[in-house]
């Protein structure tokens, strides 16, 4: 077993990392004087894994919305469901799949070592039936259709099928009514046996812990497993984008919109400099304090739930500007507009440094909230960086490595509009 203590003296903070003789990677970081303990248990396997590698070695596809699948199944077992369980520890069980992973927590105040047992013995314990399967199907079928009515969802993914021609990441992260249809136990048990390998997974723990203690609690629970063998291929996307338009209507107040820009600069999987950087970039675009944020606020087109993220996984990558309008369009061509100005006119290097400095310090306050860290630590891990590394970054950046972001993404003819418009 190897133990390394991880620390960053800036900070005051250190972390340790564990390899477990399973093939596990264990996070933990201590926070003494902290009342609760936060653990997340993940897999690198998210809705967009459509293939996985059969008995003979050979590729095959599964049904879409089967990772979602396995999610919702693997809290079942034969006797006691893991919410009945740790309903008698006192602990907060959820669990929530990506595009890109699946991950099981709690959160506790007492009895942590109790929950601890939980969380690696169910997610290790898989029991699927058709009976059972077939109850689920109706249960996500409803999901899925209710998820119909949600406008916040709808303009995202309606987006994302105006953007990607065949990327998985197009499709619902539940699948769809006739894709989880096709899914029988032998699928999730495949799927499992495929993903659910402790070399493919990482548990990571914050908060008022022992470390000795976690480890004797893995080495209770864990069990040994075969060799992890699946790899994930880039999908044959094209640059292109499916349609620049697309709209729907639904029971909404006022229009909202989802503008997003498909990139394909740091594919298949971007580095952590160039996301902080687009991270600098879009909040010196239409941030709070930006030109554009308070032009578009003074015309009365947006409102506070104006936003924006980098949206990034393996393979896929876009830029997505969303709120509520009563002129998307317009809100479109002024941000287009806006893109290009500062393109042709250079990042102003004032502004840079006081975008740096605000996204700098919010990283460091992140060490404070253990459910952050827990979560941080596990995309840490299967992005394959350090637990500290962003900081450094954060510190190091330069007006160059966001100006290159600018240069490479973000092009007008990459671009698409979803358009949620009320029913009349």
């Amino acid at each position: 077993m190897k133990i390394n203590e991880i620390r960053n003296e800036l900070l005051d903070e250190k972390c340790y990392h564990i390899v477990h003789p399973t093939g596990l990677n264990i996070y933990v970081m201590p926070k003494p004087g902290y009342s609760g303990t936060y653990a997340v248990f993940g897999t690198n396997y998210g809705s967009i894994d459509t293939k996985i590698l059969n008995k003979n070695g050979e590729t095959v596809d599964i049904p879409e919305g089967t990772a979602h699948f396995l999610e919702h199944k693997l809290f079942e077992s034969e006797d006691l469901d893991a919410f009945a369980r740790y309903a008698k520890t006192g602990a907060n069980a959820n669990a929530y799949t990506s595009f890109d992973t699946t991950c099981y927590l709690f959160s506790c105040t007492g009895d942590f070592a109790a929950s601890l047992k939980i969380l690696l013995d169910f997610v290790q314990s898989p029991y699927f039936t058709e009976q059972t399967v077939a109850k689920e199907q109706g249960i996500i079928g409803q999901e899925i259709t209710m998820y119909k009515d949600v406008a916040d969802w709808e303009v995202l993914f309606n987006l994302l099928k105006a953007l990607y021609h065949s990327h998985p990441v197009r499709i619902d992260i539940a699948g769809t009514v006739e894709s989880i249809a096709e899914i029988t136990a032998d699928t999730l048990y495949d799927c499992y046996n495929n993903f659910y390998n402790l070399n493919n997974m990482v548990l990571a723990v914050a908060g008022n812990v022992d470390v000795d203690e976690i480890i004797s609690i893995c080495d209770e629970m864990l069990k040994p497993c075969d060799e992890f063998k699946f790899k994930r291929e880039p999908h044959d996307e094209p640059e292109a984008i499916v349609q620049d338009y697309i709209e729907e209507k639904l029971s909404v107040a006022a229009p909202i919109f989802s503008l997003g820009f498909k990139e394909s600069y740091g594919l298949p999987k971007r580095t952590l400099k160039q996301k902080i950087a687009n991270d600098i970039l879009l909040e010196m675009l239409a941030g709070t304090t930006s030109e554009l944020y308070n032009s578009l606020l003074e015309q009365q087109l947006i409102n506070t739930s104006f936003g924006f993220e980098q949206f990034t996984g393996f393979g896929y990558a876009a830029t997505i500007f969303n709120g509520e309008s009563k002129n998307p369009k317009e809100v479109a061509k002024q941000i287009t507009a806006h893109i290009e100005k500062i393109r042709e006119n250079g990042i102003n290097p004032e502004a840079f440094e006081r975008i740096r400095r605000k996204l700098y310090g919010r990283a460091v306050m992140s060490f404070n909230d253990i459910d952050e860290i827990a979560n941080d630590l596990v995309g840490a891990h299967f992005d394959g960086v350090g637990v500290f590394d962003d900081i450094e970054i954060y510190r190091t950046v330069t007006i160059e490595d966001v100006t290159e972001i600018l240069n490479n993404t973000m092009r007008p003819e990459h671009a698409a509009l979803s358009v949620i418009n009320p029913v009349k």
